[in-house]
């Protein structure tokens, strides 16, 4: 059986510097929202959050990105990187991925106990993000 292709974009490597600044910005905002109970706030911008993240680290260590619509595949991208913990990492984003139809599309509330959960998941990928670069 042929691996599916990956819809990936060539990008400078010293892009990742912007990917990170967003990562910052929307982590930021995440928390901010999480301290006023602002839940729908706080989903949103984990799920972003983390998709910085990841167009930061695929950027620095591969000079690619994900281009595909479907943000689970950057995942499989995330085992490309020639860093410990990858596998964990790549689940992480896909679990935070998975909210993004619950907070945005879903005919439910977002609810605190799902604002805890993808903080939570979001600070251990944006704290591993974090740790793949140089300081």
């Amino acid at each position: 059986m042929t691996p599916k292709k990956m819809k990936t974009i060539a990008v400078e490597k010293n892009d990742y510097k912007i990917y990170l600044k967003k990562a910052k910005d929307l982590h930021s905002i995440m928390i901010k929202a999480r301290d006023i109970e602002n839940w729908t706030a706080v989903g949103l911008n984990a799920v972003h959050c983390a998709i910085s993240c990841c167009d930061a680290v695929l950027t620095f260590h591969l000079g690619a990105r994900s281009s595909g619509e479907d943000h689970i595949q950057a995942a499989d991208l995330i085992l490309r990187i020639p860093k410990t913990n990858v596998k964990s990492a790549a689940i992480t984003f896909k679990r935070i991925i998975s909210k993004k139809n619950l907070v945005a599309y879903e005919n439910r509330a977002f609810r605190k106990g799902d604002a805890d959960d993808i903080v939570k998941i979001t600070e251990r990928f944006y704290e591993w993000t974090f740790s793949n670069f140089p300081s």
